[in-house]
């Protein structure tokens, strides 16, 4: 069995939103307290959230996560990643963006199956013929992970390791849809 750290990135700002995104409500729940429910239900190590001390007081956090608050989240989505691997203790690093309410487990478990059949590569979905979210990075990773900058997360990493990297297709593509400006978000209903 691996030992995934799943880390969930919860401390964007909304820039395109023009609101707080992750407080919006989706079938009763906020689009954050959805991405909390998601990770504390997946077969994993460890779990983890990066948020805003705002964001955190709107969420009912079950014991088995643990939280770190992002100081700096106008320094975009690296700091949160960096915080997310220095608190992590496994050794792959499963990120998961607060954003996309409709993921289930089942959208996941393929991800970190995957990750046992290739254990140096780094994992993700595709979705025509884009790679989006969720990623998983082995430990290998954890150095450049540590450096990274500005608001590129993962990408970079991705571009210069192509030969580290293998896709998997989804099975229900339309969960992994993101929410990052009201018409995506009206699209939910």
């Amino acid at each position: 069995m691996l030992k995934v750290s799943a880390i969930l990135l919860a401390a964007g700002l909304s820039r395109r939103m023009g609101e707080d995104k992750l407080l919006l409500d989706y079938k009763g729940k906020s689009l954050f307290q959805h991405s909390i429910d998601l990770l504390s239900e997946l077969p994993v190590f460890e779990r983890i959230v990066i948020t805003t001390g705002a964001r955190l007081e709107c969420i009912t956090l079950p014991p088995d996560i643990r939280s770190y608050i992002n100081h700096t989240p106008e320094s975009g989505q690296s700091g949160s990643i960096r915080t997310g691997v220095e608190a992590a203790t496994g050794t792959y690093y499963l990120f998961l963006n607060a954003d996309q309410p409709k993921l289930k487990p089942g959208d996941i478990i393929p991800l970190l199956e995957t990750a046992k059949q290739h254990p140096d590569k780094i994992i993700f979905p595709v979705i025509d013929l884009k790679p989006c979210s969720p990623t998983v990075f082995p430990n290998q990773f954890r150095t450049v992970l540590l450096k990274l900058s500005g608001d590129t997360g993962g990408r970079e990493i991705r571009k210069t390791n192509q030969d580290k990297c293998f896709s998997v297709k989804p099975g229900c593509p339309e969960n992994f849809k993101d929410i990052d400006i009201m018409e995506e978000y009206n699209d939910l209903f």
